[in-house]
């Protein structure tokens, strides 16, 4: 049950499930070339291939990208928006997608907030923490009913002493709901048997550096690594030997 994520999704599939529990692996070149079109005015370069289950909250200098058929996600921290509204343009709909869903919550804040563009144009926004909407635009959704309605409240840890303004839900969970709803999997439920669960989703891990500041990325590769690709063996389990320059994250 992940504590924190910062995630936008650029989606075209009709059943982006099927296509996530179909293909699992990120397209590494892909990934790359969408990481230097968000970050023009930095140095990318690729760290890893981690999991969407161990790099849903990444630091301020790190972004990981997992490309698949007609579904694309980014985690990175310009998605946490305390006002999804301000996500700025170019985040918005970098690949021409037919739908654009952002999902970011924090628990340590007891925050949570989504949002939905359809080609672009916006259709839904929701951002509070436990007592104060922060953002809350355009038309409530069907699926939202049941957290307006007070079933499904905050989970309270002994001891805690809630604010009689608490909202009728925890705006983590909601945030997770949303996703749920959209990509067909979650975030902080525990999964059932077969269930799809973020450590399923590979992503490509990139570090974020001002520009001509980057290291030789010779440099980055820990020398164990090193002396196995110069023996020709032990090659990534994803055929990405020569993309990845440092350590699966763990998921």
């Amino acid at each position: 049950m992940l504590s924190k994520a910062s995630s936008l999704w650029y989606v075209d599939a009709s059943d982006p499930l099927s296509v996530l529990r179909a293909d699992h692996d990120s397209d590494p070149e892909a990934a790359l070339a969408l990481a230097k079109q968000l970050y023009a005015d930095h140095d990318v370069v690729p760290i890893m291939v981690g999991t969407l289950g161990g790099c849903a909250g990444p630091d301020r200098d790190e972004v990981y990208i997992g490309c698949y058929p007609g579904v694309t996600v980014v985690c990175t921290t310009q998605a946490a928006q305390v006002h999804p509204t301000a996500l700025p343009e170019l985040l918005v709909r970098p690949l021409a997608s037919e739908h654009t869903y952002l999902i970011a919550f924090d628990t340590a804040y007891g925050w949570g907030a989504f949002a939905h563009w359809e080609r672009g144009e916006f259709r839904r926004s929701f951002s509070s923490t436990r007592v104060n909407i922060l953002e809350d635009e355009g038309l409530p959704l069907v699926w939202e009913r049941p957290y307006w309605a007070g079933e499904r409240p905050v989970r309270w840890q002994p001891g805690e002493l809630p604010d009689p303004q608490t909202l009728p839900f925890d705006p983590p969970d909601f945030a997770d709901a949303a996703n749920s709803e959209w990509l067909g999997f979650h975030y902080r439920v525990p999964a059932t048997n077969g269930a799809l669960v973020p450590g399923d989703l590979s992503v490509c891990g990139f570090t974020l550096y001002p520009k001509g500041q980057a290291p030789d990325p010779a440099d980055l590769i820990p020398p164990d690594l090193m002396q196995t690709h110069m023996n020709g063996v032990g090659k990534s389990r994803r055929g990405l030997f020569g993309w990845l320059r440092g350590r699966d994250r763990v998921s």
